[in-house]
């Protein structure tokens, strides 16, 4: 007599096989079957060229079928601000460190991992329509947090003392505007913007060819980020960063669970909203606080020690969600 095992909810595969690919990746770097270095080369084509494209295609050949995304918005983005302030306020009240280190906590907590991590979840786990919506979060999520940490860290260093000389508005704008359309996910989804407004169909050939690169997006970025993990690793700082992973990964969903109930979302918008305010911070949160000159260890522990809770917390939301909505 054979004994089968009840069939796994194909939530659960895809969280297994998203984390185990992130495993692969850190276990190869750990074990020296590949080079930390190969991790920033194989990052460098997800970002520039594999993801673009990817958010690119979707953006000029998917279907919106709930028009204008302002109560996703709304209720994505009450979730980071309320996270974000609870992390500013624990880091300063409860660790005494600096404002400058609080908005990097600020940005640790309230930054989830929408691109390397939440594109293949969101295909694993809710298809083309769930990416669909995924990719209308990606298209407002960097500029809001990019600005937001620029105009934050220049009020911190006033707080601290720490301001050698004011920055103008012009400054601060023009430099702002100048990292963000360089950025290449902004082009990639600002180009599919304008291929959707024009009306203009994809060469069959083209088509075919962004749709091969930005296949391979998914399970690259993930191998990718395993290797980068292994890299940044856990680097001090273990209390202040169990607090803000606590945040990110608990408060964070709640918010925007409650903000997808009052809102009245769709059900498979509000089931987006949850699983993406429940991925854990990625490398953004460490490359903000590398420019700023502060945080790099704070934030470096949380991404690390984020992800491995998430491998659990992103699954348990992930079944609130399903009962709720």
């Amino acid at each position: 007599m054979q004994l089968s095992l009840p069939p796994m909810p194909p939530f659960a595969e895809t969280i297994l096989v998203v984390f185990t690919l992130i495993a692969i990746g850190y276990g190869a770097t750990a074990v020296r079957l590949i080079r930390p270095e190969t991790g920033d080369g194989l990052s460098d084509f997800v970002f520039t060229i594999a993801v673009p494209l990817l958010l690119f295609r979707i953006i000029a050949t998917a279907s919106f079928d709930h028009g204008a995304p302002w109560a996703l918005w709304a209720a994505y983005f009450t979730s980071v601000l309320v996270t974000w302030v609870s992390a500013h306020f624990v880091i300063r009240a409860g660790f005494g460190r600096d404002a400058r280190s609080a908005v990097v906590a600020g940005v640790t907590a309230g930054f989830s991992n929408l691109v390397l991590l939440g594109i293949p979840f969101m295909s694993g786990v809710y298809g083309e329509g769930g990416l669909a919506i995924l990719s209308q979060l990606v298209s407002v999520h960097m500029p809001v947090m990019m600005g937001a940490s620029v105009i934050l860290f220049e009020w911190a260093l006033k707080r601290d003392g720490a301001s050698t000389g004011t920055k103008s508005v012009v400054a601060l704008v023009s430099g702002f505007l100048r990292q963000l359309f360089s950025n290449p996910l902004i082009i990639g989804i600002l180009s599919g913007f304008l291929v959707r407004i024009s009306g203009l169909e994809l060469p069959v050939v083209a088509d075919r060819v962004i749709a091969s690169l930005g296949g391979i997006a998914g399970p690259l970025a993930l191998f990718a980020m395993g290797v980068s993990l292994r890299g940044y690793g856990i680097r001090g700082q273990v209390p202040q960063a169990i607090s803000l992973v606590m945040l990110k990964l608990m408060l964070m969903p709640a918010v925007g669970l409650g903000m997808a109930l009052l809102l009245g979302l769709p059900e498979l918008q509000a089931k987006v909203v949850v699983a993406a305010a429940s991925l854990p911070a990625g490398v953004n949160c460490w490359l903000i606080a590398n420019r700023l000159g502060t945080g790099q260890r704070l934030a470096s522990s949380s991404m690390t020690l984020g992800t491995a809770f998430a491998a659990a917390t992103t699954g348990v939301w992930l079944m609130i969600a399903e009962a709720v909505f």
